[in-house]
Parts: structure tokens; sequence; C-alpha cells
């Protein structure tokens, strides 16, 4: 295994060198736009198995604007969650079921249960100063897909703080956050604003397989829902620089502890050592090295995940 990874980082280090030279050419002219694909255009409903049975959701809808914690006190819906919750051991402060994670992180929530569109329906918990501890629950009633999310600050030695997604339905090995539906991207948006979970944040998603794999940053900052082009005043750069950043530092974390839920050890591996050599040494002299940065730093993610590359999608402002 150290062999092929080996071999896989001198590979990218031969292409990423023609990379760099092509970026050396190049001047610093304003980006021309480019058609983007539309939030969720990589949505793939065939990944959710399992989903809740539609008749079994209507008597939801009577919990519209109800407090949150009248939702998570009802008998049947606590067997609903057992069905979409994972109940996989999980490292909140200690080692517990990750349903009891979000029971701490609920308990006693006030915030009212929300019904978008007359379908989606939005449960949101918050318990601070405890780690930071805030999560939400997520179903679409007619369809029966459902999601959850759960944002602390982990203090078990893996990168913090950190967002993790999660779902029965989904068994996948790879994910993108625009693999999901876009009525769920539109919500989580907005809880992630109101929840004051910054733009960029390390992402797990913990499937129905108990493992905990990495949920990539597959948007572009410099590039909006409208298709216009963010200036080139070095934010939405950096952005997209530090978003890959985190992603390749969760990605061989998620590796090297064999993507366990409540893995409490974490260092550099020697592979990722070596990767970063490879990077300075290709970055380090072209003329605009973010990109070139944030080019190899993708590829670097997709060796460890094994996740083909896909076009990134928009911001959704």
């Amino acid at each position: 295994m150290q062999v092929l990874r080996a071999l896989a980082i001198q590979l990218l280090a031969l292409n990423l060198s023609a990379v760099a030279a092509i970026q050396q050419t190049t001047t610093s002219s304003a980006i021309q736009p480019t058609e983007p694909p539309s939030l969720g255009s990589n949505y793939d409903p065939g990944i959710f198995q399992a989903p809740l049975l539609p008749a079994d959701l209507t008597y939801l809808r009577q919990f519209a604007g109800a407090p949150a914690k009248d939702i998570l006190r009802d008998k049947q819906f606590k067997k609903l969650m057992k069905l979409f919750v994972p109940g996989c051991i999980f490292h909140y402060g200690r080692d517990m079921s990750l349903p009891d994670a979000l029971s701490m992180a609920f308990d006693g929530s006030r915030i009212p249960v929300e019904l978008r569109d007359n379908r989606n329906l939005l449960v949101v918990g918050q318990q601070e100063p405890y780690l930071q501890g805030r999560g939400f629950l997520w179903i679409d009633l007619q369809t029966g897909i459902a999601l959850g999310g759960f944002y602390f600050a982990p203090t078990n030695g893996e990168p913090t703080p950190a967002l993790n997604l999660f779902s029965k339905q989904i068994k996948e090995d790879t994910l993108g956050l625009s693999q999901l539906p876009p009525a769920f991207v539109d919500d989580f948006i907005q809880w992630s604003t109101s929840a004051r979970v910054g733009p960029v944040v390390t992402g797990y998603f913990i499937t129905g397989n108990n493992k905990k794999i990495l949920v990539e940053h597959d948007k572009d900052f410099c590039v909006s829902a409208d298709g216009t082009v963010a200036p080139r005043n070095g934010v939405c750069e950096q952005l997209n620089a530090q978003a890959a950043d985190l992603d390749v530092t969760a990605a061989d974390y998620l590796d090297q502890v064999h993507h366990a839920t409540n893995a409490t050890a974490w260092m550099l591996s020697p592979s990722q050592v070596a990767w970063l050599g490879v990077g300075e040494r290709t970055c380090g002299g072209v003329l605009d090295p973010l990109p070139c940065r944030i080019n190899i730093t993708h590829q670097r993610i997709h060796v460890l995940t094994g996740r083909p590359p896909i076009r990134p999608h928009p911001v959704h402002r």
C-alpha cells in the first residue's frame, strides 16, 4: 500500500509540473465567466435506500411552529429517527451512540419546527457552550428522504471544528454535498448561517454502513449561482484554498482511522508529509501559486478518497 501511494505521489508530481509550467505563462487578467453547473445538478436520488414511508410522515405536519422539544419527545417520531439516524458509536466528548449525542444537543430545544414548501420538515437543536454542539434533522415528507447534521468542536485529536451529516439511507463510499437533494442543500445553507457554522468547515458523512466519509467542498467560491464571477481580490481564492486544505487533512485523517466514527487519535501520515513536499516544490516558483495549490490539493483528495473529480458548482448566495 505504501509503495502504491509513493508511486501515486510521483505521478502526481509529474502531472503537476506541467500544470505549474502553464500557470507561469498566464497573466492576472480577469477570469472569463463560463456557464456554471446549477446547484444540485449532481443530485442522485438513487443513492438513497429504504426511504421512510410518506404515509407514516403525514402526522408530522402538526408540529410545524411547535418547539423542537415537543416533536423530539413524541414516541412515534423517536421510532422514525431509528430508521434514518445511524446507531454507531460517536465521540462527543466521550464515546456514546450518535442518537445519544443528538439527544444532548437537542434537549429542551425551543427553536420552532419549520415546514418549508409544505413538505420539508426541519427540526433544530442547539447546546452551548458544551463543545459548541448544535444540529438538525431534515425530512422530505413526500419522498421519505431523511438526513441530519451535527456540528461541534471535537476534543479527540481529529480536525476541529467538524460537521457530521448523516443518514442510514446512504451507503456510498464517497459523497459531495451537491449529490444531495437541492431542497436539503438550501435548508442546510440557511441552518448553517443561523447556527453560525462557517461556509468552510471540515465535513463528514456518517453512512448506513456506520462509516465516516469525507463530504468534499465541491463548490467554487469564485462563482455565484447566477453565473457572475467574484472580483479578483483574493478572498474567494483564499476560501477555495482553505476548503481544499481542510478536505485533504480530513481525508488523510479518515484514511488513517479506517473511517471509524469514534476514532480518538490522529497525526500526519508519511504519505501526507511526502505530498506536502511535492506541493511546495511544484507551486513554490509559479507566478500565481494559489490556483496551483488548490489544483494539486484537489488531486491529492481524490487519491485519498477514490472519488472521481467533478466540476465544482457555484456558491449559493
